[in-house]
């Protein structure tokens, strides 16, 4: 065999496994084998064949090992966000979990946008996916065609689904954003606002607790919600904080849909002279890093993210193996983490 061109894919002059098996010693079959099985061949075959693939320069052709084996060895994952850390920790976990079975992972950033979903999974699915990983339970009529016509396995994570038939992977939104409001209401306070801003779905099933426990202790008003649809950051959330305090009479405390929000509302606080919980207490969500560092440290909901994209990635890969899921809907609960700020 030639190491001169003969051999080379063709017109790509990429080095071929029929090369790769050549300088080894190998056959084909047993070099295929060494790359993606490297358990069933011998330690001195394996460092044979990656001797060869060092040599060469070879990169497996995942398409066409994809069109034999009818399996493309990648995972979708899609995400609202790349830069909230929220997410990277389920990607993480969403790594962890698939390492072993030799899955790429595929990332798509929707950027909360339905459109943006629709496109990325038009895309991702001509790859022919082994499975997807959703960070949602709502999506367009046209994305639920395309995951229902694709037939391809798919878990949800982040919330649970009503439809035991939908594998989701999570924890209730709506409890938890209950269990805040009533953490609330139990420390005394009885005008409690609601700041939420992007108003995603995880978004609003929180304010639907809130106002769920705010109904059942007989202290709702529409008029203590203040919803923006404007990106989430700190910097909202003081300019949100200064519009409660000045257009919500007698406010004595805000719950705030995310942590970000939070921070911006207790610093907007402490640059105008206002009491934290002294003159009102303030809670957020999602427990970031800084919150129980800040002063006052933060009242917020911990939610375990990176065991959400773990087991969420497990249940999935699990299904690709065969194996049928211990649940269809596992809840992994949350934690509220009650601190100065309230």
């Amino acid at each position: 065999m030639s190491r001169n061109g003969a051999g080379k894919a063709r017109g790509s002059g990429r080095a071929t496994l029929e090369e790769v098996a050549g300088l080894a010693g190998v056959s084909i079959m047993t070099a295929s084998r060494a790359l993606s099985q490297p358990r069933l061949v011998s330690d001195a075959t394996r460092a044979r064949v990656e001797q060869a693939v060092a040599e060469l320069g070879y990169v497996p052709n995942r398409a066409a090992r994809a069109l034999a084996s009818s399996q493309s060895r990648v995972i979708v994952a899609l995400v609202p966000s790349l830069s909230n850390v929220v997410f990277t920790a389920v990607l993480d976990g969403i790594q962890d979990a698939i390492a072993e079975g030799q899955y790429q992972l595929l990332i798509g950033n929707t950027h909360y946008s339905d459109a943006e979903e629709e496109k990325l999974l038009r895309t991702y699915l001509q790859s022919n996916p082994d499975g997807i990983l959703l960070s949602s339970l709502a999506h367009s009529p046209e994305v639920t065609r395309m995951l229902e016509g694709s037939r391809i396995p798919t878990v949800s994570m982040m919330d649970l689904a009503d439809d035991t038939a939908r594998l989701t992977v999570g924890f209730s939104q709506l409890d938890a954003g209950s269990a805040m409001t009533r953490h609330l209401i139990a420390r005394g306070y009885r005008r409690i606002a609601f700041i939420g801003a992007q108003l995603d779905e995880r978004t609003l099933r929180r304010a639907d607790g809130y106002r769920q426990a705010m109904r059942a202790a007989g202290l709702f008003d529409p008029a203590l919600e203040i919803m923006v649809a404007d990106p989430s950051t700190i910097a909202l959330g003081a300019e949100l904080m200064q519009r409660a305090l000045q257009t919500l009479p007698a406010v004595d405390a805000v719950f705030c849909c995310n942590d970000d929000l939070a921070h911006g509302a207790i610093y907007y606080c402490q640059r105008h002279g206002v009491k934290v919980p002294g003159d009102v207490a303030i809670a957020g969500f999602n427990d970031l890093p800084a919150s129980a560092w800040m002063v006052p440290s933060l009242t917020t909901i911990d939610t375990p993210r990176y065991r959400i994209g773990y087991e969420a990635a497990t249940l999935l890969v699990d299904l690709l193996a065969g194996r049928e899921p211990h649940a269809t809907r596992v809840d992994l609960g949350f934690t509220l983490r009650e601190r100065e700020s309230t």
